[in-house]
């Protein structure tokens, strides 16, 4: 056994695991926690278990974010179990230690948590498949009913201005003042594009500092990928990846699932003539999710949803212009100018967006 297993048994016992421990793999679908899958041998069964090490580089107040998703979890558990249902497969389940914390350091320093594997599951990281669009859609509006009555203000807020889209564009104008990397000129016409968007893409920050958008619990990184699906029938088990549980917008979480459930392309798509918002997949997802809601949100809150996508595609897209002028520090590239590739791409989905606003809209109308 290498110093690395012996590490992850170590772990495991903390977190009281029973039964025989039988191995162990990587999980390599996430880009900023390493996760591995454990087995141990119970009851004449071999049982799963999600076994997790957070980055706290990233998470510096890990502590916090485990207590988000703690709350979040079993507040959603007992809403389920309360209906008759059993909450076993639709919902993460964290083990907790001897001393009922749901985590635990090694010897080395590391943060871990640990959670029962959701038995007959299975994650998508693209799909065209429409089913799965709008049963992703039905799970994220799912997510805000279980919610809709948590206590927002006891959540941590775990990275600050996080879909803060007024201080992602001043964080914009700073780099490109700075020029650290000398790429401003070159890229002068991506940077106006990003300029004309502006206004358009703070208004529902804005609302929502006027008052007019409330804040709920939200997940804040609605991927598909970050959804469980039953492994037969595709149709939707869990939301997952809850690190980024915090305070926000109803808008920002339909708006972030969108950018990337419903456009044509990979995010660094080179022939940009290939970029656009697919309507299909777009009234998939927005089916599910509006469907899945039902009245929770108010009328402004419905009004906001559509916008919501331009919102999050063009601050997605100027983070990754802001990474780029910088000299790429903080998104992860595997080619010269990747950033540069992510924020054409988001500039062409996002204007898209833009010119099909009304029908993005008569969409949400529909459901």
């Amino acid at each position: 056994m290498g110093r690395e297993e012996e590490l992850i048994v170590s772990v495991c016992a903390k977190f009281e695991i029973r039964g025989e421990y039988r191995g162990y793999e990587i999980v390599n679908s996430g880009h900023i926690n390493t996760t591995y899958r454990v087995y141990f041998w119970r009851n004449g069964e071999l049982k799963d278990y999600i076994l997790q090490r957070v980055n706290t580089y990233v998470f510096r107040d890990p502590v916090a974010v485990m207590e988000n998703i703690s709350a979040v979890t079993e507040y959603i558990r007992a809403k389920i179990k309360a209906t008759g249902v059993s909450a076993k497969r639709s919902v993460l389940h964290y083990a907790k230690t001897a001393d009922g914390a749901y985590y635990t350091y090694s010897e080395d320093g590391g943060f871990w948590r640990c959670c029962r594997f959701i038995d007959g599951s299975v994650s998508f990281m693209q799909t065209d498949d429409l089913k799965v669009i709008e049963e992703s859609g039905k799970a994220f509006g799912e997510f805000q009913v279980h919610l809709a009555d948590f206590p927002v203000e006891k959540l941590h807020i775990v990275i600050p201005h996080f879909h803060n889209t007024i201080s992602r564009y001043d964080n914009f104008r700073a780099s490109i003042a700075r020029d650290e990397a000398g790429r401003v000129a070159q890229v002068r016409e991506v940077i106006e594009g990003y300029e004309a968007l502006e206004e358009i893409a703070t208004k529902p920050y804005r609302l929502q500092r006027q008052g007019v958008l409330p804040l709920r619990v939200t997940h804040n990184d609605t991927k598909t990928s970050n959804v469980l699906f039953d492994e037969e029938t595709h149709e939707r088990l869990s939301v997952i990846d809850l690190d980024t549980v915090m305070p926000g917008l109803i808008a920002f979480d339909f708006g972030d699932a969108i950018r990337v459930a419903a456009s044509t392309v990979d995010e660094d798509e080179k022939d940009l003539s290939k970029v656009a918002i697919d309507l299909q997949k777009y009234e998939a997802f927005t089916r599910g999710f509006v469907r899945a809601i039902g009245d929770i949100p108010s009328e402004e809150e419905r009004r906001s949803l559509a916008l919501g996508a331009v919102a999050m595609t063009t601050e997605c897209g100027v983070r990754f212009l802001t990474d780029y002028l910088d000299g790429d520090k903080y998104f992860r590239i595997h080619y010269p100018d990747q950033n540069l590739a992510r924020a054409k791409c988001h500039l062409t989905l996002a204007r898209d967006m833009v010119a099909k606003l009304d029908q993005m809209q008569a969409i949400v109308e529909k459901y």
